[in-house]
Formats: structure tokens, C-alpha cells, sequence
């Protein structure tokens, strides 16, 4: 259950309450010594294991630390690298660490290792021109296919996710066509491959981020897809909601009348922004943090805690000490959990996470009260 923490509250008091460890509410809560609270703070409290089969996807860095990996990857279906890039000629780049100790890891614990496939210019910002450059050429898109099979046989991966963004629409129909390929190929020797989809609210939706994805192509192609139904509120956007879950409902709306539910895995961000006051477009700029963290951020400045229920997402404000005012949006037990009700209202195929570099143990508490994890190794 979500207990939410009110005025002159305490882990003790609220152990006593509700027969539970005050010892079990700091450690699924992440709350540290001297286990002090925010008021509005949402708490998991122990509840029964779920039932209802679920797939879920984690993206991850190589730098993961070894820790946050092995406590996350028990809740794991799929664990996506992030990230291989490829030049205009159709080259493969391997990411700068090794991610080898990934893939083995992941499969002591029976989880799919998925090699991510994104366009990185130099810059490493998503670059459209390779794309354009290799679903336009055909010997460019051949020798990219053969160096992933090569690559997903040397390291042991066991699919590919397709995760190219700002496709122009002019090369709309091409990138299905590359992704069509790209899936027939690997369906041979037995390996998935998945598509992260910007989210749509409508088929001619305009937009660099939107018009060159043909959700009914691309669903028809991939074995599953990723709805990234996040970043609303952004890094150089005005504060709000990172994935508000009126927004993520009408992706989902739209999502299911070209795709298969079954298909379809759910986003869900895991982390939050620290924006300061007052916005000013063009110049602000957030600070990215953890779920925890902004928690502690809330505690340390007393704020209170707000819950948007349209949004359904927590927030607050804050001075710093440097006397500037900040707002911050994150996720917590509430907000997962009305994304969590998503996916069993619509029988979507699971949640794919963006990202899980900071652990947040409430969050996958949460998800196997509600769910049972698939494992199809």
C-alpha cells in the first residue's frame, strides 16, 4: 500500500500503525539515518505480490555501477545497452566502455541483454542525416544489418531496440522498410528487435519528432515497441510533469488503435528536474535528478510536498540558500502507480524505463506488488 507522510508523522509512528518494521519502511524507502520525512511524502508500505504478467525493460549505460545493476535486474525482462551508433556508410560503433560484464550479468539473472542501436552524430545528439544516409542506401543498410548480426553473435546480445529520433518525415516510409529488413534478418537465427516510438497522439501529428514514425508500420515490423511517454516537462522546457498521465493516456489511446496492445510496452521515466525561478526560455536550463534524491532535496529545505491530480505527479518549491526559488518535479509510488493502472487497464505488454542508472527501490516494490514479471529465456 502507499502511505503519504502528514504532519508530525515519523517512520516509528508509522510503523506502529500499520504493524510494519520501522527497519523494512527506511530501507524500501530509501530513507537514511536519522530517518527524517517530508511532509507529503509518499511511502511503499509491504502489500501482496502481483499476478498480472508484465514484461519490463530497462535502459542502462555501461557505467551502471555493478550494485544498482544486480538490485534491478531481479524485476528485469529486458536489459537494453545504451548505446551502439553507426556512420553514414553503415559502419557499427561500440560504445567507448565495455559492456560485456552487462550482457553476462544479465543473463546470471535471466534477463535478454538488447544491444541499443542510436544515431550519435560526433556531437552525441541524435543526428538525422545518418539516418537518412543509411535507410536511403541500401549497401549502407546491408553492411549495418550483417555487423549487427556479427556483433549480437560475438557478445551474446539477444536482440536489437531501434531507438532513432527527429526521423524526417521524408524518410518515413524508409525507415520502416530499414526496420522491416532489419527484423527479418535477425528472426532467423532467433533474435527480437524492438522500435522506441516518440509519442503520438495522431497519425499526421507534424513535428520533427513525430512525422517520420509510421506507428502501424513500425508496430507491424518490431516485436514489441517502446511508447516514450516522457519528457513533457524537459531540461530546457517550463516546469511541469515529466510524463503527466492525462498526456501519456492519450498517447496510449491513439498507440492502441494502429498497434497490438500485446505489443506495446509503457515509458516511464526514473528521474525528475530541479528547475530554478523564474523560467526564462531559451536560458533555463534543470538540473536532472534521482527520485530519491529529490525526495531528500524536499527534507532538506522543509518543503512540502504537493500532488498534482491531473497530472498525477508529485512537486514542490524550494529557496536555496543562494535565495533563488526552484521547482522540481519527480516520480514517486503514486505517480507509478497510476502508470502502472495504465498498462493493466489497456493489457499493454509492459513498461520499458528511461533509465535505470539510480536505483529506486520503492519503484520496483511497487511494480511486483502489481505484476509478475515475464522471463521467456
Amino acid at each position: 500500500m502507499i502511505y503519504v507522510v502528514k504532519p508530525g508523522d515519523t517512520v516509528d509512528r508509522i510503523a506502529q500503525e500499520y504493524n510494519v518494521a520501522a527497519a523494512s519502511i527506511a530501507y524500501n524507502n530509501q530513507i537514511p539515518y536519522p530517518y527524517r520525512l517530508a511532509v507529503g511524502q509518499s511511502l511503499f508500505l509491504p502489500g501482496e505480490k502481483g499476478e498480472t504478467a508484465a514484461a519490463v525493460n530497462g535502459y542502462a549505460y555501461p557505467f551502471i555501477r555493478e550494485w544498482v545493476l544486480r538490485q534491478t535486474l531481479p524485476y528485469l525482462t529486458e536489459l537494453s545497452v545504451f548505446s551502439y551508433g553507426f556512420t553514414a556508410e553503415g559502419t557499427l560503433i561500440a560504445p567507448a566502455l565495455d559492456d560485456q560484464w552487462m550482457i553476462n550479468t544479465a543473463y546470471e539473472y535471466g534477463v535478454k541483454p538488447i544491444l541499443t542501436l542510436t544515431p550519435f552524430g560526433l556531437d552525441g545528439q541524435f543526428n538525422n542525416y545518418l539516418i537518412s544516409a543509411v535507410v536511403n542506401n541500401e549497401a549502407a543498410g546491408n553492411r549495418l544489418i550483417s555487423q549487427l548480426q556479427e556483433v549480437l553473435y560475438e557478445k551474446g546480445f539477444a536482440g536489437v531496440d531501434v531507438d532513432f529520433e527527429f526521423v524526417l518525415a521524408s524518410d518515413r516510409d524508409a525507415f520502416t522498410a530499414f526496420v522491416e529488413k532489419l527484423a527479418k534478418a535477425l528472426h532467423v537465427d532467433g533474435y527480437q528487435v524492438s522500435v522506441a516510438l516518440a509519442p503520438k497522439t495522431s497519425a499526421d501529428q507534424p513535428g520533427l519528432l513525430y512525422a517520420g514514425k509510421d506507428y502501424r508500420g513500425l508496430g507491424a515490423a518490431a516485436d514489441h515497441v517502446l511508447l516514450m511517454t516522457y519528457e513533457w516537462g524537459y531540461k530546457y522546457g517550463p516546469p511541469m510533469a515529466i510524463a503527466p498521465i492525462d498526456k501519456v493516456r492519450e498517447v496510449v489511446d491513439y498507440a492502441i488503435t494502429e498497434i497490438p496492445p500485446s505489443k506495446i510496452d509503457l515509458g516511464i521515466p526514473n528521474y525528475g528536474y530541479d528547475w530554478p525561478l523564474p523560467y526564462s526560455q531559451g536560458k533555463t536550463r534543470a538540473r536532472t535528478i534521482g527520485n530519491v534524491e529529490a525526495v531528500q532535496l524536499a527534507i532538506r529545505y522543509g518543503a512540502v510536498i504537493q500532488f498534482d491530480q491531473t497530472a498525477q505527479s508529485p512537486y514542490f518549491r524550494y529557496t536555496a540558500r543562494d535565495g533563488i526559488m526552484h521547482e522540481v518535479w519527480f516520480e514517486d509510488v503514486r505517480s507509478l502507480q497510476a502508470k502502472f493502472a495504465l498498462v493493466k487497464e489497456y493489457g499493454l505488454r509492459g513498461m520499458g524505463y528511461w533509465q535505470i542508472m539510480q536505483f529506486f527501490r520503492a519503484n520496483w516494490l511497487l511494480l511486483e506488488s502489481m505484476f509478475r514479471t515475464i522471463r521467456d529465456l
